[in-house]
């Protein structure tokens, strides 16, 4: 019977649901990614500022919770939190197009509705990728993570485009009933899958914090995992203040309408379609290390363009900066996830998953909220051009340590 349930779930058709149910969650969330901050920007005028604290709102649950996550999703019904925790979000999105049909949406609604779905999606996204390896046979994880990163990265230049187009047909809020709907369909597809590993209750149990003290120590101890984690840290709060100033700055600085930010926020989808689909031939080619390394040195470099974007045909600068800093940034996550998947223990990896992403996640409100206080005190585009240059550190924190030896993060 155990061995039934095992080939089960590496069955092919399961993982396709697994992937279906997440990429159209991407699309839904990409819609919003755009329709939120110019809701916020256009219909309430929120200053930079207010736009860093909705974006900030949305992540600090990885700060709060995150460390947590890792514990409750082993011993939770791993498939019934994923679809409690999609129908969750989905009534939250769903709160602000029919505030707005009564005419009494807010700026602290958005804040609210940031931090209910940032909750949800905590437990969420430690359990997605605690699934992963459960239904993938090891020797296909670089392949599948690629897929799994392409189909975001597509997501992410489709989501945006469709984002502006539904604005500027229906506003806004109306634009976000698609992401609520691409929840529902998420949770009946996952809602189909196996149940997954849970951890059975005991009398000899650890308690949660020394679990969460052995993940949290397996990370720091790690002579690879831990640079990396550093390196994910400058990236998400370059990341996160890049939340923040980019809708700002594409409709007050540049003066781009609705439909054009959606488009020129897309670019960063494109970037990483090209950098999925590249990942597996450079790692090949050159090794998973030495192909890290490039790959921050190249996301940095197109980074520092962004604040060099004007109107009109300068407008390019920032789809070029955009598209290469994603491209970057997408091969980073796939090496350094496949890494991390292939060489912790799997009674482990929920709690090293929390506890990466509650370090490296835990950055994007900080970078949020500073790049918001920047915008106001120095400008938008000097704050851009800040932010660009705390991107440094990226390269900085891998060529500084031991996997600049190394061809292969063994």
């Amino acid at each position: 019977m155990e061995q039934e349930e095992r080939t089960h779930t590496k069955d092919t058709g399961v993982f396709w649901r697994y992937w279906a149910a997440s990429t159209v969650t991407r699309l839904g969330d990409q819609v919003t990614a755009v329709a939120l901050p110019l809701v916020a920007v256009v219909t309430l005028h929120a200053s930079a500022i207010e736009v860093g604290l909705i974006t900030a709102a949305a992540y600090v649950a990885w700060l709060v919770l995150g460390l947590p996550a890792g514990v409750l999703v082993q011993r939770l019904p791993l498939r019934a939190t994923q679809v409690a925790m999609d129908l969750l979000r989905a009534a939250a999105i769903a709160s602000v197009p029919l505030a707005s049909a009564f005419g009494v949406l807010s700026l602290p609604q958005l804040v609210v509705v940031a931090l209910v779905v940032g909750f949800a999606s905590v437990l969420f996204d430690v359990g997605n990728m605690s699934f992963l390896p459960s239904i993938v046979p090891k020797e296909q994880l670089t392949a599948r993570n690629s897929l799994m990163s392409g189909s975001v990265a597509a997501t992410e230049t489709a989501g945006p485009s469709l984002g502006g187009v539904l604005v500027q047909l229906v506003g806004g809020a109306g634009a976000m009933l698609l992401d609520a709907v691409s929840y529902l369909a998420s949770a009946a597809l996952l809602n189909s899958l196996p149940r997954g590993r849970r951890e059975e209750p005991s009398a000899d149990r650890p308690r949660m914090r020394e679990q969460v003290r052995e993940g949290w120590r397996f990370v720091v101890e790690h002579p690879v995992i831990r640079p990396c984690v550093a390196d994910a840290t400058a990236i998400n709060f370059v990341c996160g203040g890049l939340m923040t100033l980019t809708p700002v700055f594409l409709v007050r600085t540049l003066d781009a309408p609705a439909v054009a930010v959606g488009a020129l926020m897309a670019t960063g989808g494109l970037g990483s379609v090209i950098g999925a689909a590249l990942t597996p031939r450079v790692v090949a080619r050159y090794g998973s290390a030495r192909a890290l390394l490039g790959a921050t040195v190249v996301a940095t470099a197109f980074l520092l363009v962004l604040p060099l974007a004007g109107s009109g045909w300068a407008t390019l600068l920032f789809a070029l900066g955009n598209a290469g800093f994603s491209g970057g940034v997408v091969v980073t996550a796939i090496i350094t996830r496949t890494h991390r998947m292939t060489h912790t223990p799997p009674e482990l990896l929920s709690r090293v998953v929390a506890t990466v992403r509650f370090v490296s996640w835990g950055a994007i409100p900080v970078g949020a909220v500073a790049a918001g206080a920047a915008a106001e005190a120095l400008g938008t585009r000097t704050a851009l051009l800040v932010v660009a240059l705390v991107g440094i550190a990226s390269p900085a924190v891998l060529f500084t340590s031991s996997i600049r030896r190394l061809r292969d993060l063994a």
